[in-house]
């Protein structure tokens, strides 16, 4: 793995969180190497903010850092923490970091967006700037060629202006938005809607998986969600709009329920569902991290977990294996991990490495649903 990165005869130590012994994967990609070459021809202003949106690991947001003030923008917990740690790593000034759900510094006169991975998250942000933007700013995305389709650039002209594209290098492209001030709109509402089974109401801001319904997963889950006396604190691990969670608290009204997700429009999302659907909200607290980092030991009865497989647009297990090792970290002797996966994931291989027991109490065509005892 290349831990540096050298252009313009500028070198910066980059590290990719969280942080993982043997890293085969660099915390850049072709994109911000693109956008910061292209960008080093601009004359900035150096009292003028720059508005960075989805930089991954702080590429981006450290190169920017001493030519102007930037605000860079994210959804990501984990990719703060990089940000935060790359920053101090090459010495150098801090940045402005906020949410997706933020306002955002007037004024930019550069806004530099990595190309999400999700439609909806795309379209809210382009809305946003369209909302914000002086004539006069600078407006470039970049992101894999693959992946930036008609569909994409059509996206761009309907929320923010005349959109056009670079030639390809190195399999990324960009895409050069002008700002029409006519297309401005209000920002829509979280999407809404009902799980009528489970008469549940349900609230997902733009970045929460499964946008307008319940996905087949997480209606399976429902079902395996326990109801025992003995469970007192109760942790829903990457909790998403918190469906799990909610259900948990309705099932156990004697727990402690705790939401973690490490992006903040889940954890935002999962707190506006539990207000709306717990008789006794404050029965569930909503927390954003990165897994169960800081969690003490032993202080948990269950552990309900539906892992992701992508860190951003990379296909990875290591977040389902950090999820698994903290579980049994955090659970008391005797505790319960219950997961859910696709089959060909390979969980039950995995959690009998880590629980040294697993076994199967549940099932669909594509899902298993596996429970770990410690």
């Amino acid at each position: 793995m290349k831990p540096e990165l050298t252009l313009h005869q500028r070198t910066l130590s980059l590290t990719r969180f969280p942080v993982r012994k043997n890293e085969t994967l660099q915390a850049w990609d072709a994109g911000d190497e693109y956008l910061i070459n292209y960008c080093n021809d601009l004359e900035l202003d150096p009292k003028r903010p720059i508005l960075i949106m989805n930089d991954s690991f702080g590429a981006l947001s450290c190169w920017f850092s001493n030519q102007a003030p930037v605000t860079s923008v994210t959804d990501s917990f984990v990719s703060k923490q990089a940000f935060i740690a790359n920053l101090e790593n090459n010495q150098l000034p801090m940045i402005n970091i906020v949410d997706c759900l933020s306002k955002l510094p007037k004024n930019p006169q550069l806004v530099l967006l990595k190309q999400p991975k999700n439609n909806r998250l795309l379209s809210w942000q382009l809305q946003q700037l369209c909302h914000l933007l002086p004539a006069d700013s600078t407006i470039i995305a970049a992101g894999k060629v693959k992946e930036i389709h008609s569909s994409t650039l059509k996206l761009f002209e309907k929320f923010l202006g005349e959109t056009k594209t670079s030639l390809a290098v190195k399999k990324a492209r960009l895409i050069f938005c002008k700002t029409n001030p006519n297309l401005a709109k209000p920002l829509p509402r979280p999407t809404q809607w009902d799980v009528p089974e489970h008469k549940l109401t349900i609230t997902n801001h733009a970045n929460v998986f499964s946008s307008d319904s319940l996905d087949i997963g997480g209606r399976l889950f429902l079902d395996f969600i326990p109801q025992d006396q003995k469970y007192k604190d109760i942790i829903d691990l990457g909790c998403g709009n918190g469906v799990i969670g909610i259900k948990a608290a309705r099932l156990n009204p004697q727990a402690n329920i705790v939401c973690v997700d490490e992006s903040f429009m889940a954890t935002a999302s999962c707190r506006e569902n539990a207000d709306l659907n717990l008789e006794n909200p404050q029965q569930l607290q909503v927390v954003t991290a990165n897994c169960l980092d800081d969690f003490p030991l032993d202080s948990a009865d269950l552990v309900l977990c539906n892992p992701p497989f992508h860190q951003q647009n990379t296909v990875t297990d290591h977040i389902a294996w950090q999820m698994f090792c903290d579980a049994q970290r955090v659970l008391r002797q005797g505790g319960d991990l219950i997961v859910i996966g696709n089959r060909q994931l390979g969980y039950h291989e995995k959690l009998k490495r880590v629980f040294g027991n697993v076994k199967l109490i549940g099932q669909s065509n594509k899902f298993v649903v596996l429970q770990s005892s410690k």
